[in-house]
């Protein structure tokens, strides 16, 4: 456990959410081994969130956490992509990866500890606000382009189960993936960057997600249980970076020689109807429909953009 501890840096991602921000640190203080290292971004949140994270310094052992004040507010994305590149600048060979909005177990380090010797791309299993097992889309549909229902009955007998897909609430990454593959694309700003990511490290080494619960969600949200999976509402700002970064999708897709154009398509068109059926069902709104359809017109542009590349290696 002191040697999982000692290699892993937290990268946690913050805006205008103190008090769960707060809560987290919290579960950070309560681990039997404090991690390597504890970066936390600021998205330029604007309120006391300088002053929680001031405190929870003071609580930790010099140099141990990294206060980074980003002057835009980057989206999760950005956040992400500032967060990696400092715990690699600071050495940590692994980067656990998370929102603000969670909580550690006591027990992470120790139940992630048998596989880190197995995988560089880990997930463990989290709780739900009411403490069932948290629904994860796991699994990318490569010639659709989306990731489709994942169950725990896939978990083999060892209690793993490989695949292609990845989320910014609770990834380990080992360093040496990160060097192949580059930062998280700060390009998204929110929605698919995760997922992403996970994919294009899929490319270099096995992602696994095992059936170990390491983290705890603390944000309820309004949704609807679908039985398979649950469906929770969701801001203007992710309804439009949800179809308009399909384009930044089809662009990964096409680089690693894997975009279907007629699936992407149909994948695009299924993720517009799940998003017009969140409205509907779960929000009882028709308010965020231009924020889709304006989504859907500027993906387009992405994937005609002569400029675009890839994010690039770190060597």
């Amino acid at each position: 456990m002191d040697a999982t501890a000692a290699k892993v840096a937290l990268v946690i991602v913050t805006y205008k959410r103190p008090q769960l921000l707060a809560e987290l640190f919290e579960s950070v203080l309560r681990l039997p081994t404090l991690p390597y290292r504890v970066v936390v971004v600021d998205n330029a949140s604007g309120d006391n969130t300088q002053e929680v994270i001031a405190a929870a310094a003071a609580r930790l052992p010099a140099g141990v956490l990294v206060n980074y004040l980003s002057p835009v507010n980057g989206g999760g994305a950005g956040g992400f992509h500032d967060g990696v590149r400092l715990a690699y600048a600071e050495g940590a060979e692994w980067m656990w990866i998370m929102d603000d909005d969670v909580e550690i177990l006591p027990e992470a380090f120790d139940r992630f500890e048998p596989w880190m010797a197995r995988f560089k791309v880990l997930h463990g299993r989290r709780y739900d606000v009411d403490g069932s097992p948290f629904y994860w889309q796991a699994r990318f549909n490569e010639f659709l382009g989306v990731p489709l229902p994942y169950s725990v009955r896939d978990f083999n007998k060892e209690g793993y189960a490989l695949t292609n897909s990845g989320t910014f609430e609770g990834m380990l990454i080992h360093r040496d993936v990160v060097r192949k593959i580059g930062y998280p694309d700060p390009r998204f700003f929110i929605s698919w960057d995760d997922s992403t990511y996970a994919w294009v490290a899929s490319r270099h080494t096995a992602v696994a997600y095992v059936d170990a619960y390491v983290l705890r969600r603390k944000r309820e949200q309004r949704q609807v249980n679908l039985g398979l999976r649950h469906l929770n509402d969701s801001s203007p700002l992710v309804k439009y970076h949800t179809m308009r970064n399909r384009g930044y999708v089809a662009r990964y897709f096409a680089v690693y020689g894997r975009l279907n154009r007629v699936g992407f398509a149909l994948g695009t068109a299924l993720t517009l109807a799940k998003e017009i059926f969140r409205l509907a069902v779960v929000e009882h709104s028709a308010k965020g429909f231009g924020q889709l359809w304006r989504g859907l017109e500027d993906s387009k542009r992405l994937r005609q953009d002569p400029a675009w590349t890839p994010m690039p290696s770190l060597g």
